[in-house]
This record gives C-alpha cells, structure tokens and sequence, in this order.
C-alpha cells in the first residue's frame, strides 16, 4: 500500500501531465499571437470558479501576499513563458526553463535555511540534461531576450514556490489557489490591454480551448500542484514540473505521429530518474519524523506534516 507520501506525489504529478497537453490544445484550438490574451483567460476564469466554490476573501496581510504569490507563480510567470515561446524555439525554452528545480534548491538554502544535498544538484543537473535531450533540436538558436525570459519565469515561478513555503497556508489549498489566480490575472490584465489589447470575438473551437486551459489545465491543476507545494518538501514539485516537456513529447508521438529517436528515449529516463531521486530522498526524513513522533506520542502524529516545497 502506497504511504500517504506517495500518493501526495501522485497526485501532484497530475498537476505537470495535464499542463504538457496544453502545448496540443493551444496549437489545434487557440488563435495564435495572443500568448497574454491566453493566460489571462486561463488565470481569471479559473479563479472566480475556485472563488465562487470556496466563497472566501482574503484576510488581513494575505491581501497582498496572495497578489505577490499570483504575480509571481502565475502572471509574471505567464507572462515570461510566453515571451521565451516566442522568442526561442519551444525545445531551448523547455530546456532553459528546466533549471527551476536547482533555482529552487538554492533559494531553499538562502531564505528557508535548508540544506542543499549533492543528490539535488545531481539530479538538478541531470534533468536539465534530461530535457535538453528530449526536446532540444540541432538548429536550434539562442536569442538573449528569449534565454532570459525563460530564466527569469523558472525564477519568479521559484520564487513564487519558496515563498509560499515561508509564508505558510492561511486557508485549504483550494482557497489559495482561487486567491493566487485571481492575484495573477490582476497582474497580467494591464500588460495584456496594453501589449495585445481587448480579446477578439472567439470561436466556438477558441471558446473549447480556453475552456480546457481554464478548468483543467489552471483551476484543477494549479489546485493540485498548489496542494503539493503545502504538503510535500521544498523541491519535490519543481522537479515533478519536469514531467510536463515529457508529457508533451509522448503526446506529440500518439496524437501527431511524430517519432522518438533514442537520444529522446534517454532523456526521458534521465527525468524520470531525478525526479525519483529526489521523490524517494523526500519520504525518508517524513518517515524518520512520524516514528519518531509515534515513540514519544500517537496523537503527535496527525500534526506531523511533510515541509512545503
């Protein structure tokens, strides 16, 4: 029987599988040059929904903390992801993007004071290569503005994750998430009016694809992977992110036909591989904890609870 642990794990891996089915939907469904119009429609639909499920404002201090977690984990995020996809060919921005997790790690370190082991880095390093291999063409270009567009998203979303970390959980992941969205499309609403102007009249393929990013792909995901961010350690879910270029690339070969060379078979092992590094070293200081806290009191352990990412 899979701890409870495990099935945090799973569940929030759900989270990046759904968002590599994003790429398919945006290219067959959505009008194209509208990357800001797009994560608008995905952010602030999805958070009303989430808003009217849960019916509860923000509080105090997280008025403005649930703005700066929404900028930094949705809108300046989106906003930069769309600017490196338009800027690089999808396989460099997935690539440069890939270095989150040792963002993570190194921010951990900084501001939480968590100790950074080798194995993190390793398995930083190696599923950065592991992407690289599995998405990354032979012509592809470098474009400066591009390669620090994708930095600087795999940094804010880094930042946005090592905050909530240190900031704790004020309401259910549910009501975070609602609040973080609803953070985000606040932010990206000024840039999207003044970058791309008001949405077009929309299609009824158009209205199918916003529809999918809005409720899978933001309001279920990000309720998934911001309940994994709560619940599991600091780079657990940054390095499940990398499941998402995978996810895509299976995709691309079942729905598109497109055929996977070796090099790619490779790279997807060596993501698999550093996420199970890194899923396994996260169970054993939980586990460590809970008998530990069941030898010295069994009511200690409902209130002993894996660190946040």
């Amino acid at each position: 029987m899979l701890s409870k642990m495990s099935w945090t794990l799973l569940i929030t891996a759900m989270a990046p599988a759904v968002w590599g089915s994003t790429y398919l939907v945006t290219v067959a469904l959505l009008p194209s040059g509208l990357p800001l119009t797009a994560a608008v429609l995905r952010a602030v639909p999805a958070g009303l929904l989430l808003l009217l499920v849960v019916r509860r404002l923000p509080r105090g201090s997280w008025w403005w903390k649930s703005l700066v977690l929404g900028g930094l984990n949705i809108g300046v995020f989106f906003a930069l992801l769309f600017v490196a996809a338009y800027r690089l060919p999808g396989g460099v921005a997935a690539t440069v993007g890939a270095v989150q997790p040792l963002i993570v790690a190194g921010l951990a370190t900084w501001i939480l004071k968590e100790r950074l082991s080798l194995a993190v880095i390793l398995s930083g390093i190696a599923g950065a290569a592991g992407v690289a291999l599995l998405v990354l063409q032979s012509q592809a270009r470098l474009d400066p503005v591009g390669v620090l567009a994708a930095l600087g998203g795999a940094g804010s979303m880094a930042a946005g994750v090592v905050l909530a970390k240190k900031w704790g959980q004020a309401e259910k992941p549910l009501t975070m998430t609602a609040w973080q969205l609803l953070g985000g499309g606040i932010v990206l609403i000024p840039v999207m009016l003044a970058v791309e102007g008001l949405p077009p009249v929309l299609s009824a393929a158009n209205l199918a694809g916003y529809a999918y990013l809005a409720v899978m792909g933001t309001a279920v995901a990000y309720a998934l992977w911001f309940r994994g961010i709560q619940r599991l350690p600091v780079t657990a879910p940054s390095f499940l992110g990398l499941l998402s270029p995978v996810v895509a690339t299976l995709l691309g070969g079942l729905v598109m036909g497109e055929r996977l060379s070796p090099l790619q078979g490779l790279g997807g092992l060596l993501v698999i591989g550093s996420i199970l590094v890194v899923a396994v070293g996260s169970r054993r200081p939980s586990s460590a904890r809970d008998a530990s806290a069941a030898g010295v009191d069994q009511s200690a352990g409902a209130r002993v609870l894996p660190a946040l990412r």
